[in-house]
């Protein structure tokens, strides 16, 4: 008959017992996995931290760089602006003094042809030749 069996066992074959000084060995190269499983971890976040470290060193320069490049073009464009305002002014002051001598010449036209244009307008008005309308048969 088969007989039970007892724990640890398999059939047919009967489990090899371990020493003492072999499980303690085993014990020893369980504990020296953990301690370097520790140690993995340590260095896993170190490189983590120093990568969050670079990444916020990266993004204080770039803010740095922005901030500089933006003052540079700062510069830049009030040097442009003030080169440029007197050709502005000019150009308005110009424009100004043109306007005043075609509105001088419209003014003068009026007051020269203000008579003749009123007399026109009467004469027109008052004067009227009774005509036919040319849409209108003659019979």
């Amino acid at each position: 008959m088969e007989r039970a069996l007892v724990a640890g066992e398999r059939r047919g074959r009967a489990r090899p017992r371990r020493s003492v000084a072999g499980a303690a060995q085993h014990s020893q190269g369980i504990q020296t996995l953990l301690e370097a499983e520790k140690e993995a971890a340590k260095v896993v976040q170190q490189a983590r931290a120093y990568r969050v470290q670079k990444l916020k060193d990266a993004r204080t320069d770039a803010q740095k760089e922005i901030s500089e490049y933006r003052k540079a073009k700062e510069a830049e464009f009030a040097e442009f602006e003030s080169s440029h305002a007197g050709t502005t002014q000019d150009a308005q002051s110009s424009i100004d003094k043109e306007t005043e001598v075609k509105l001088k010449a419209i003014t003068d036209a009026y007051t020269t042809h203000k008579d003749e244009v009123v007399q026109k307008l009467l004469d027109r008005v008052v004067l009227v030749k009774p005509e036919l309308h040319r849409n209108l048969k003659k019979e």
